[in-house]
């Protein structure tokens, strides 16, 4: 019984580790005037960034499309009896639910899709344990039962350098970045019931991330292992600065740094932060 593993491009996990882990990704686009570029393919985090800059408009972006998500599973379908498909909250995106339709309409090969309710690297994590578990030959049943067991100790905090990208994104409400332009705040959001809320207004940006670093240590606290990962906008050398610190500071804790690419990074904007942890 062989188990492949999809996931979607803003799991943002590097083509190396991918390739190694045989790991399947669908990519999203983001779409400048009317030009679809498909994340991690076509378009890397930095270009995407540049391309901001230059563009009067945002950018919007798109789920894959259910035809992509039939063709992946068919292709499959010749090697595999399973397939796990782990992707972005279906709360921001419908394309988990895009893999769950395509799920339906391919004979041959069982589909179990799996709705992060996250994403960036912290979905990532869910990717990568499954992944390892297939190479190991477990079974789909076995690799489900464990996502939904790390999913209690799966949490994600992070800080958008400006609210206008999430606003005119539709992903937070008018009043809500009203609120936070007027006074200048550096918001501390997270997933709630798989969609994006404030958690804490804090009024700058190096107390948002030392709140973010206090969650992590109210988990870490407890000395059993965590995994975590810092995620930036743009923002490498802040990035490795603050990790370098909280390794100091959590001795218990193992740290990666990953990034918003460019389809999360139309939303939350240049000069975001983040971090995301589960217990080992």
């Amino acid at each position: 019984m062989k188990t492949a593993v999809v996931t979607d491009s803003t799991a943002y996990i590097p083509k190396e580790m991918r390739d190694c882990l045989h790991i399947h990704m669908m990519p999203l686009n983001v779409i400048f005037s009317n030009e679809a570029y498909r994340e991690e393919i076509d378009i890397t985090a930095d270009e995407f960034y540049e391309e901001v800059k230059r563009q009067e408009k945002l950018p919007t972006t798109s789920q894959p499309p259910i035809g992509k998500f039939v063709e992946k599973f068919e292709e499959l379908q010749k090697e595999y009896d399973d397939v796990i498909s782990i992707h972005l909250s279906s709360g921001i995106s419908g394309t988990y639910q895009g893999a769950v339709s395509a799920g339906e309409m391919v004979d041959g090969i069982r589909v179990h899709a799996f709705d992060s309710e996250i994403s960036c690297m912290v979905q990532g994590f869910y990717v990568i344990e499954a992944a390892k578990m297939a190479l190991d030959g477990k079974g789909a049943e076995e690799i489900m039962a464990r996502l939904e067991e790390m999913k209690p100790s799966v949490k994600a905090y992070f800080m958008a350098d400006d609210l206008s990208h999430l606003q005119r994104g539709g992903r937070l409400s008018s009043a809500q970045a009203l609120i936070g332009s007027l006074l200048q705040v550096k918001p501390v959001l997270h997933f709630v019931d798989k969609v994006i809320v404030p958690f804490e207004k804090i009024r700058t940006r190096k107390k948002a991330m030392k709140r973010i670093a206090d969650l992590l240590g109210e988990d870490a606290a407890s000395g059993e292992k965590y995994k975590a990962v810092i995620i930036h906008a743009k923002r490498e050398s802040e990035a490795k600065d603050w990790k370098a610190e909280l390794e100091a500071r959590f001795p218990n804790v193992e740290f990666d740094i990953s990034y918003f690419g460019p389809v999360i990074g139309t939303h939350l904007g240049e000069g975001s932060m983040g971090m995301g942890w589960y217990k080992i």
